[in-house]
């Protein structure tokens, strides 16, 4: 690390703890569409931290972008209120420039001059008041983002991942408050994905930079997150750490989302299980806690994927289908196996 990469982060941490504790607030914030009635956001309250790293998840047409764009101040609305260190945030109505001033926020097309080299992308965010400041800041948050390499090449001639980190010093150099990414993996392979993710992970750390992350992959928001939010049609459903959302799901739907969990009926349970559950109740076992056994529920394997480290198995027990990872072997569809959980938890329907 460059001593002016020090000199930035520092002067950035510095701000951060200046700053009070809850940075962003939602008070029974509502967004809805006339011409899309199951679009939008309902009744959401929300407290995000300063420096936090808050990940919103859900399926498509769950209202993830809109709530994002409710607290950039580019949506107004319906009801409710949004807060920023206690000021009411603005929307487009009342902004002649829609966003807010220390907000940043990289959308999925990452706005960038595509001609101009990557250098001057980023440096053109900065003022010429204090060139030297500005040839500095520049290569520092180049080197923190592993793109110094770029300087000389134009935008157009970058892969996606590559543009993707240039859209993020871009917004990163103008020392935001927060930053809001939208899908910020959607254009990224999956080598490049693992060490953007890292990098933001690291700079949102030594910044003190509050960073808002939507995405369809609950992978990005386990692996980055201080905070989840998982919504589903414009509702929160829970809130959390990935740790607590894992480990006690409100619902079916979160367990899925996040573990791609098997949901046991209480019938199976009980009648092949050993369980008395309620007819209301139904059990989640994320797939690395169904173990194989010499005792144990019998199940006959109808499918066998290779995961590199490990096999996910689909078994069948008694009509109903079940998936679990196991460890390298010797497996044939059509096997017979015997099945015990490791863990599990009862939810509600």
């Amino acid at each position: 690390m460059s001593f002016t990469h020090v000199r930035l982060c520092l002067a950035w941490v510095f701000l951060s703890l200046a700053m009070p504790n809850t940075l962003i607030q939602l008070n029974q914030v509502s967004k809805s569409y006339p011409n899309n009635p199951n679009g939008g956001v309902r009744g959401i309250n929300l407290r995000i931290q300063q420096g936090e790293f808050v990940a919103i998840l859900g399926e498509s047409g769950s209202g993830k972008s809109t709530l994002l764009k409710l607290i950039y101040g580019l949506l107004s609305p319906t009801e409710g209120k949004l807060l920023f260190q206690g000021q009411e945030i603005l929307g487009p109505e009342e902004k002649l420039i829609p966003g807010h001033k220390h907000m940043k926020m990289i959308a999925q097309n990452f706005d960038l001059n595509t001609y101009a080299k990557v250098y001057d992308n980023i440096a053109s965010m900065l003022s010429n008041t204090d060139l030297e400041g500005k040839k500095l800041n520049t290569l520092a948050i180049m080197q923190a983002l592993r793109i110094d390499h770029l300087a000389e090449r134009r935008a157009v001639e970058l892969s996606g991942g590559e543009q993707q980190r240039v859209a993020i010093a871009r917004a990163l150099i103008t020392k935001p408050q927060v930053l809001l990414l939208d899908e910020p993996f959607s254009q990224v392979d999956v080598l490049m994905r693992k060490q953007l993710r890292a990098d933001l992970k690291r700079l949102s750390k030594e910044l003190g930079t509050t960073m808002i992350l939507v995405s369809h992959d609950p992978l990005d928001g386990l692996s980055l997150a201080d905070t989840l939010l998982v919504l589903k049609q414009g509702e929160l459903l829970q809130k959390g750490t990935p740790t607590e959302l894992i480990d006690k799901p409100a619902n079916v739907y979160v367990a899925k989302l996040l573990g791609a969990a098997n949901i046991v009926p209480a019938e199976v349970a009980n009648s092949y299980f050993g369980f008395q559950l309620a007819a209301t109740e139904q059990l989640v076992v994320y797939p690395y806690e169904c173990k194989l056994v010499e005792k144990g529920m019998k199940a006959s394997i109808t499918q066998i994927h290779y995961q590199l480290a490990h096999n996910e198995l689909e078994l069948n027990v008694e009509g109903h289908v079940l998936h679990a990872q196991v460890p390298l072997g010797a497996y044939a569809i059509g096997d017979y196996v015997q099945l015990q959980f490791s863990n599990f938890r009862i939810v509600s329907n």
